[in-house]
């Protein structure tokens, strides 16, 4: 993936808004922030939650979605209009010097699907086989990314199930403790605290993240596709200007 670029603004301010109205509303209704605050209720929904999404995703994917995550604030720095700059510039470098002219560029660049296109571009390959062999890469990769943001929607969907155990779990306690009425408001407070945490993460924090990361891989879908386009152009040795406005219908 491309570098990171600066902080996305509207993520900070979504959840920021999100959080802000709820909160606010608590204290507008008489009721008090501190109360939404429980401990126990936090463990069993995002415990729960966690658990469950081990159990179904390898740890390889569980780690790549975590890291991920960062995505939503610091999105990877796609630029459509680099990407086709730099295949002009490949495209006049191959017409005038020829494309062994671009093993040097191969060497240079440090994205692995570029210097794998560059280097079948400097074998000679036709462009039927450079498009099979850069889509397969393209494909692989792809899937794992999807597969790690995939986690995020599982939380969506566990926790407000997870909540709901916790609210049982509550009422079992209160149940249990009929007879001393000090114990009774706290097992009631974890049971509505932990259907809140439950239906709030999925709905404000897990799935708006997911969302967003298939948001985001589907950018850097578009990006590839341009750059195999372009790969295949040099290929069949097309003019650079015919290249470069077919790509700029990409990014519409």
């Amino acid at each position: 993936m491309s570098k990171k670029a600066r902080m996305d603004l509207n993520s900070v301010a979504g959840i920021l808004l999100a959080f802000v109205a709820i909160l606010g509303g608590q204290v507008l209704e008489g009721g008090h922030v501190g109360s939404l605050l429980q401990l126990a209720a936090f463990l069993v929904v995002m415990g729960g939650t966690v658990g469950a999404v081990l159990l179904q995703s390898p740890v390889k994917i569980f780690v790549s979605g975590l890291r991920m995550s960062t995505w939503v604030f610091y999105p990877p720095d796609y630029s459509p209009q680099q990407m086709i700059k730099q295949i002009i510039e490949w495209s006049h470098v191959s017409r005038k010097e020829g494309l062994l002219a671009l093993e040097t560029q191969a060497s240079s660049t440090k994205d692995p699907l570029i210097k794998k296109g560059l280097q079948l571009l400097v074998d000679g390959t036709t462009p039927e086989k450079l498009r099979e062999a850069l889509e397969i890469d393209i494909s692989a990769f792809e899937s794992h990314l999807r597969q790690s943001a995939r986690i995020w929607e599982a939380a969506g969907g566990y926790a407000p199930t997870i909540g709901i155990l916790g609210a049982v779990l509550g009422l079992i306690h209160v149940m249990e403790n009929l007879s001393d009425p000090d114990l009774l408001g706290s097992g009631i407070a974890v049971a509505f605290v932990a259907t809140i945490y439950g239906v709030g993460l999925a709905n404000l924090v897990f799935l708006p993240i997911a969302n967003k990361l298939k948001s985001l891989i589907n950018e850097w879908m578009v990006l590839q596709e341009m750059l195999i386009d372009g790969f295949v152009g040099i290929a069949n040795g097309e003019n650079p200007r015919l290249i470069e406005n077919r790509l700029k219908g990409y990014h519409i």
